[in-house]
């Protein structure tokens, strides 16, 4: 067996992942992009799809965790040989998520007005945030049974079709966008708002008809229930379970972030919204080789092959570093006109403008934070992930954006405490993986 990881082997799984991956942040920033060019209410529409962008991915975030749990446990078998223990697996989790979504729904729809009265909004700003998410909230059982597929696949070793399914479903989405969010003359009334949730909802049935289709025309794997459950959905269950409590911390930040953000003024969180969409992106195209980490490293361990693991740490490392630094470069050339894709706004762009450049230095450390993270998900330490985001948030975070705000730094406080919290993350993981006991085993 060779002892290193090749570039064409990473590469054949990080980039249909990272293709994948940039499609759900797209979809926000179609929804964005589009709103911020509507002839009124554009400031205040901007910012309602924000705050709804940032509350959803929360809980897409918190309930998509079975992705990586579903692509741990699969590759780890496929590595041992054993992948027929656990075909049963994925279907038993989407039943369980999408119970949970309908439940979510239910929970949610009626409090909307609370909810985002909870991020600052009030007025017209807390009217389109309600009219925005009682519509796009029908969208999560759909999005999180593609997750729950998609982790079969990477689990799997296979990140092509999540890839041509997110694309087909971005585009979709991007089409949508247009037609009814703008309206065509005659036949379609412009919806503004609530078109742009129409659009993302239809996009993500689409995608989730498309992944049961390739499911079942690719693998053997069915969505069939059956009982009793796998063994395994207890390990499953502890592993969501850390992976709940690590996601909650993560948007504590997020929340916090919109709040500050919106209590500082409509153009503020307005710029702030383009600002975070475009970190969204950027995070969701390093995943691609978070993503490789994740699935190579659960099937090297279930090899045990820990020499090969310990060089793909390294390999990833300075993929990541290379690609946040492109990422910075390549948007530092275009600076003075990432804003205005979004917002012709002169007051908004100027905030933004004043800012963007903290969220391009944060790339390089954005991505070993990512990569580490898909690797210790693919070992299945979610604890121990858990606990790194407890400690950034609440010892990092929290305590940056409470002295910035108080200092008056406003925007650039928050993106000042966004970098403290992913210097954390990614500190605290390269670390702990060059101390991992099955390193001293060898």
């Amino acid at each position: 067996m060779k002892n290193t990881i090749t570039f064409k082997e990473i590469n054949k799984l990080a980039v249909p992942a990272m293709l994948a991956g940039i499609a759900e942040p797209l979809l926000s920033m179609a929804d964005t992009a589009f709103v911020g060019h509507l002839p009124t209410l554009a400031k205040e529409s901007l910012a309602a799809i924000g705050l709804v962008g940032v509350f959803l991915s929360m809980l897409i975030w918190i309930l998509g965790q079975t992705r990586s749990a579903i692509s741990t446990i699969i590759s780890q078998y496929l590595g041992a040989n054993s992948l027929h223990k656990v075909c049963d697996l994925p279907a038993q989790i989407v039943f369980a998520v999408i119970l949970l979504a309908l439940l979510i729904i239910g929970i949610t729809y009626p409090l909307a007005p609370e909810i985002f009265k909870l991020y600052n909004a009030d007025d017209t700003l807390l009217d389109l945030s309600v009219q925005y998410f009682q519509i796009r909230i029908f969208g999560l059982p759909f999005t999180l049974l593609t997750f729950a597929i998609f982790g079969t696949f990477r689990g799997l070793q296979n990140t092509y079709y999540p890839m041509l399914i997110a694309i087909i479903g971005a585009l979709i989405n991007v089409f949508l966008d247009y037609i009814l969010i703008f309206g065509i003359p005659n036949y379609i009334p412009a919806m503004q708002v609530k078109g742009a949730a129409y659009a993302s909802i239809a996009s993500q049935i689409i995608m989730a008809l498309l992944a049961i289709f390739f499911l079942y025309k690719k693998t053997s794997i069915r969505l069939r229930l059956q009982f009793p459950f796998n063994p395994e959905i207890k390990n499953v269950s502890l592993m969501v379970l850390n992976l709940f409590i690590r996601t909650i911390a993560l948007n504590v930040a997020l929340y916090l972030g919109s709040a500050f953000a919106t209590k500082y003024g409509k153009e503020s969180i307005a710029a702030y919204t383009i600002a975070i969409n475009l970190w969204f992106f950027f995070a969701f195209f390093i995943d691609g080789y978070s993503s490789a980490g994740n699935i190579l490293s659960g099937r090297l361990y279930g090899e045990k092959a820990f020499e090969k693991l310990r060089e793909l740490g390294k390999i990833l490392t300075r993929y990541a570093v290379v690609l946040g630094m492109f990422i910075a470069l390549l948007f530092g050339v275009f600076y003075f006109k990432v804003g205005s894709v979004f917002i012709n706004d002169s007051s908004v762009l100027d905030i933004f403008n004043r800012i963007f450049w903290i969220v391009l230095l944060m790339q390089p450390i954005n991505g070993i934070a990512f990569i580490y993270d898909g690797i210790f998900k693919g070992l299945g330490l979610m604890k121990y992930l858990r606990n790194v985001l407890l400690v950034a948030t609440f010892l990092g975070f929290v305590p940056v954006i409470l002295i910035t705000d108080y200092a008056g730094l406003e925007l650039y406080g928050i993106w000042i405490a966004f970098t403290v919290w992913m210097l954390l993350r990614g500190g605290i993981l390269v670390n702990k993986f060059k101390h991992l006991s099955i390193f001293k085993k060898e």
